[in-house]
């Protein structure tokens, strides 16, 4: 992923705070020899403060074997996206038409060391940091190993432990833009309130210098 230097993150807590609330990516595990990569949609809970991320899947997921043959991995995340049609972006004093049109959106890649995790006990915790982080509000029982109602059910599943060795982030948001197409942009986004669209402005606006 390219990153130009104003599409970078500001510091650490802008990708973390993002991340915190967009928590549904795309697991690639390397591929065995000779198979392409796996990419594994799943729902992930990231801990900023233990620096990795929780997940599971279904014991019968097709990716473990190359993923217990290598165990670094990446777990990406993009949102928040738009597409700009070029007549926004032509730099002022040039036709419309001469706009080059673009994307816009929000990308965290976060490498990861991956640890698959068997034990019932473990398996439980790892449940229920991800049941504390997506219903926060309760409503549902704890996870204990051989006892109901999880306890049957942990059989079924394997945990993971992915402890985060870097990050890749980005925020693409006309950063290199003049402030007068910025705010077309801005407006433009406003105006057709599409899927999207509300993010994308919030960014935009937000990472505009003070």
């Amino acid at each position: 992923m390219l990153i130009h230097p104003w599409d970078a993150p500001r510091d650490d807590a802008e990708w973390q705070s993002w991340l915190a609330v967009h928590d549904f990516g795309q697991l690639v595990v390397n591929g065995l020899p000779g198979e392409p990569p796996y990419l594994q949609p799943l729902h992930f809970a990231y801990d900023a403060g233990r620096g990795e991320a929780v997940t599971h899947l279904a014991r019968p997921n097709p990716l473990w074997a190359a993923l217990e043959a290598d165990p670094d991995v990446v777990l990406g995340v993009v949102d928040d996206y738009v597409y700009v049609p070029g007549p926004w972006q032509a730099a002022p004093g040039t036709p419309p038409e001469h706009g080059t049109p673009t994307s816009l959106y929000a990308a965290v890649q976060l490498r990861c060391r991956a640890q698959v995790v068997d034990d019932p006990a473990e398996k439980a915790e790892l449940l229920n940091r991800q049941m504390g982080h997506f219903q926060p509000e309760g409503g549902s029982a704890r996870a204990a190993a051989g006892e109901a109602p999880y306890g049957r059910l942990l059989s079924g599943i394997r945990g993971l432990r992915l402890e985060v060795t870097g990050v890749r982030a980005k925020f693409k948001y006309a950063g290199s833009k003049v402030p007068e197409v910025q705010d077309r942009i801005a407006d433009r986004l406003a105006e057709r309130g599409g899927p999207g669209d509300a993010a994308a402005r919030e960014h935009l606006l937000r990472r505009r210098p003070a």
